[in-house]
């Protein structure tokens, strides 16, 4: 691995941490708005983003408070979605499609295995009712996130990226 990719994915890890505590209040919890979300689209332009997420996502949440069930299965839900944005970001080259359906990994596996880890945190067990309460809930606010702030940032960072070629 070279030196510029841990860099650019220490990078991604430190924004996304950073952005996840600063905004503390409004990042964790059943009804949250994780900006640092945002961020998981980068997978599209930078491959360097899915170990970057993941780091993040891991640090953020020893932070969070919900334990080690937080830490391992919100970790782990944010590394599946990266994947899967990389996956998209390979293969669908015209960008409207490629940012659109890039942001469905996110969006979909945050909702299922956040909602039903919270759920499980909340009850102990899963209920249907309580998942599909807190798994809209996070669905519609990482829908948010990603199509009113990250999309804009990763057109953003592909000008820039064009012009100084940080991603291969």
């Amino acid at each position: 691995m070279k030196t510029r990719d841990l860099v650019i994915g220490g990078l991604i890890a430190a924004a996304y941490l950073a952005l996840t505590l600063v905004l503390a209040p409004i990042s964790y919890g059943p009804i949250q708005f994780r900006v640092s979300e945002a961020l998981t689209l980068l997978p599209l332009i930078f491959p360097q983003a899915v170990p970057g997420l993941f780091i993040g996502c891991l640090l953020a949440n020893i932070f969070g408070g919900y334990g080690a069930i937080d830490i391992i299965c919100g970790s782990a839900a944010t590394l599946v979605a990266a994947i899967l944005t990389r996956y998209i970001g390979t293969h669908i080259t015209a960008r409207a499609p490629r940012l659109i359906l890039g942001a469905f990994p996110p969006v979909i596996v945050n909702a299922l295995v956040i909602g039903a880890m919270l759920t499980y945190v909340e009850l102990n067990r899963i209920e249907a009712s309580l998942f599909l309460v807190i798994g809209s809930q996070i669905f519609i606010s990482q829908a948010g996130v990603l199509y009113i702030i990250g999309i804009p940032l990763v057109i953003a960072l592909e000008k820039i990226n064009q012009k100084y070629a940080f991603a291969k």
